[in-house]
């Protein structure tokens, strides 16, 4: 059996390493349809009444003792395989039936980004996450994660009553992503809530509810944060993520990289998700401090621990941490991790748990209060509860594209847009006010680059795009696709723009990156526009008269477009991100402010910079330089910016200007619709210290909200500034410290070069006396 287990295992390694060179991504992801209705394994069929005498069926008992019974009739042999097998493909998942005891198989590998992600059959596809940021709202975000939730939900019943355990076929989702968006090249920006750790964490507890649902007793779905931690960048430019080892200062550490996890814990998410690098010479899937002394002991996290996709072998295979999967298996255990998602090879590492137990690495008294997590999960979905007591069971189809989530996917997209630029105030545009309209570029009609990566299957009939939206508004409009190899724009047919554009009066240029561009496994080597992108709007420019330019870029991370913002021809740029499914309607709804929040109201969640010149190296992980907290330059576009169609005034700041270390200040501050135009405002309320010795950021945002007001009404806000926003890191604790503080609350940033038409108004407050939180 031992030279057995060499051997497969030498063929699990081998397996992996042919992963690895496609980037670790099993090809199971990418052919679902195919793989999705031969998973029909392991379903139990017989009647559950037999099993209704054992304690962990008594509906009665605590969820607690319910658990404890259950895992006390697991065999070791039992729970080894139920901890090996996390998904990804036919030999990852799912974890296996116990017919003796009346449990079902269970598939734990689903994405809940945006919408029920890669599950063969269609579901609302809502806008990538780094859009649903630039919200800027906590109700998005909510309704977004509800409405995936149900969706979710509804066909993993579907799924169980067909028998179906396939790949993304679970109700445990491994979402949402909660890395900061630290360096604009990272490939997988776009899955993130953007750069700021205080907003990321308020958004991401807003998922973890949404998708978890509000009953007492039942959650709809399982959430599950990730990376954790010190994750974001590089995956494969200048050195594979595989074998990165992130080197963090404690204070960047904690003030950056971990507060937006703490949130999700304090949310009740019911896992998280390690990733695939070192933290300072530790994989992290490996890593007591981080999953156990900060996550379990500091914050009380009670859920379970999954490994990214082939993480726990990378730990012998990249990292070379260890070199058998016996070690590995026992030091991935007793640092905290509880359930191995492999890379869909045939022998996972943990397959070694007994072997680990056997040799004294790792006890079973530990290996049964690990796995008691993924059991409890189960049961709080109320898999071993009758159907009819629980809400979300009963779930159907119906939810699946409703109309009232086709509906949700418009209005999201719609709020994530940001207005950059709008000179002359051309926007919002008038039917029948320019007659000869071109629309160009390779994201005007490319329904798959504007979706994003980590997509729903959508049905293509709720789908529109840019092209869609110009024609109907100009039906006529001149449409040519001059990048034959759409976003990398490789292929430019220069001679093709000439005649598109020509004798016009406006032209539309839709440019941006797609998955083509930026990607998981796949970072952008710089900003840059991609390819011939640059090139295609400035022969726009020469060839199109006089006529006026509006840019529409679709991106997850910033782009290059210095030259069309200092440009007087380019008299409107939107950043849209990706829109997904409903691109064409909210374009329409928000170039022409038609209906309700057509009036542009997104923010940017990151920092754009002015040159290249300004972003530090990908592998330097220290903050400085980095993100509005710590930037010390002028950006393209600041954190924080957006145009409206409307202007709006803040007035009569009132808060307390002494409180006591701990205590919250509470603010209340008019805003007022000057304009003429029904709008939403972004409320955002900074501060910084006085004191510029303290290891703290120059900048914090310490409260946000996104408030809709009609033209010339004013609405007062009242809020609470949290102590926790004014606690920094120092000497390996959370510390207040008295002295003087300032706030400013307003439309945008203090001291920002690029300003919006919305005033910030300023005042400071004294903390009376110094305090030492607990961890």
């Amino acid at each position: 059996m031992a030279m057995l287990s060499r051997i497969l295992y030498s063929i699990s390694i081998l397996i992996l390493a042919i992963d690895v060179s496609n980037h670790g991504v099993s090809s199971s992801r990418f052919d679902q349809r195919s793989h999705f209705n031969r998973v029909r394994h392991m379903y139990i069929e017989e009647d559950q009444r037999q099993f209704g005498d054992f304690p962990f069926r008594n509906t009665s008992l605590p969820w607690n003792e319910r658990v404890d019974d259950l895992v006390s009739r697991l065999t070791l042999e039992e729970i080894q395989v139920q901890m090996a097998r996390g998904g990804a493909g036919e030999l990852g998942g799912p974890a296996p039936a116990i017919p003796r005891l009346g449990i079902g198989a269970y598939q734990w590998d689903t994405e809940c980004l945006r919408g029920d992600v890669f599950a063969v059959e269609n579901a609302t596809g809502f806008p990538q996450a780094i859009g649903l940021a630039a919200t800027f709202s906590r109700e998005i975000l909510h309704k977004v994660a509800r409405a995936t939730g149900q969706e979710v939900r509804a066909k993993y019943n579907d799924f169980v009553k067909r028998g179906i355990f396939a790949t993304h076929s679970s109700a445990s989702c491994f979402s949402p992503v909660i890395n900061i968006l630290r360096d604009p090249r990272w490939g997988r920006n776009q899955e993130t809530y953007g750069e700021d750790p205080y907003m990321t964490g308020i958004l991401a507890e807003n998922f973890v509810k949404g998708i978890q649902g509000n009953d007492s007793r039942f959650i709809m779905t399982s959430a599950g944060c990730k990376h954790f931690d010190v994750h974001g960048g590089p995956e494969n430019i200048p050195v594979s993520r595989f074998s990165f080892d992130a080197i963090v200062s404690d204070t960047d550490w904690r003030m950056t990289f971990l507060p937006a996890f703490k949130k999700c814990v304090e949310a009740g998410t019911y896992s998280v998700m390690c990733s695939f690098n070192k933290v300072n010479g530790v994989p992290a899937c490996a890593n007591k401090k981080l999953l156990t002394d900060i996550l379990r002991t500091e914050w009380n996290f009670k859920g379970y621990v999954v490994s990214d996709q082939g993480a726990i072998e990378n730990v012998i295979l990249t990292h070379k941490y260890c070199n058998n999967s016996v070690d590995t298996v026992a030091t991935c255990i007793n640092a905290g991790m509880n359930l191995e998602l492999s890379n869909d090879i045939p022998r996972p590492v943990y397959l070694s748990m007994i072997d680990a137990i056997q040799q004294r690495k790792l006890s079973e008294d530990l290996v049964r209060e690990r796995i008691k997590p993924l059991f409890f999960t189960r049961m709080r979905l109320g898999e071993f509860d009758p159907v009819k007591d629980n809400p979300y069971a009963q779930l159907g189809m119906d939810q699946v594209e409703s109309a009232e989530h086709q509906q949700l996917a418009v209005t999201a997209a719609m709020k994530s847009f940001v207005l950059l630029k709008n000179q002359g105030s051309i926007l919002p545009l008038q039917k029948g006010e320019f007659s000869k309209v071109a629309i160009i570029g390779p994201m005007a009609n490319d329904f798959e680059q504007q979706i994003g990566e980590y997509q729903p299957f959508q049905d293509r009939s709720f789908s529109t795009t840019p092209l869609d939206a110009v024609r109907s508004l100009y039906p006529n409009a001149k449409y040519g696709q001059v990048c034959n190899d759409s976003t990398p724009c490789t292929q430019y047919n220069k001679a093709a723009v000439p005649p598109i554009v020509k004798d016009t009066e406006l032209v539309f240029v839709a440019l941006g990156t797609g998955q083509a561009v930026e990607r998981e496994g796949h970072d952008r080597p710089d900003v840059e526009l991609a390819g011939h992108q640059k090139e295609l709007l400035l022969d726009v420019l020469d060839n199109s008269g006089d006529a006026k330019i509006i840019l529409l870029l679709f991106s997850g991370s910033p782009l290059n477009i210095t030259f069309a913002d200092q440009s007087d021809r380019v008299i409107a740029i939107m950043e849209c991100f990706f829109p997904a499914q409903s691109t064409g309607k909210a374009l329409y709804n928000v170039l022409t402010n038609t209906g309700p929040y057509s009036s542009p109201a997104g923010r940017l969640p990151n920092t754009w910079p002015l040159y290249s010149t300004q972003i530090p190296p990908m592998v330097n992980y220290s903050m400085e330089g980095r993100t509005y907290r710590y930037f010390r330059g002028d950006p393209l576009y600041p954190f924080g910016y957006g145009l409206s169609y409307t202007q709006f005034n803040f007035s009569n700041l009132i808060y307390n200007t002494t409180i006591k270390a701990g205590d919250n200040l509470e603010v209340q501050v008019d805003i007022t619709n000057v304009g003429n135009v029904d709008g939403e405002e972004v409320l955002q309320c900074y501060i910084s210290w006085n004191d510029k010795s303290l290891p703290v950021p120059q900048l914090q945002l310490a409260y946000f909200d996104r408030i809709l007001i009609t033209s010339m009404q004013t609405v007062s806000r009242r809020f609470s500034i949290f102590s926790e926003s004014m606690a920094f890191w120092q000497d390996g604790k959370w510390v207040i410290k008295a002295g003087g503080l300032s706030l400013f609350c307003g439309g945008q940033q203090p001291h920002q070069k690029k300003q919006v038409p919305s005033n910030v108004l300023r005042g400071t407050f004294t903390i009376t006396n110094s305090i030492t939180l607990e961890k």
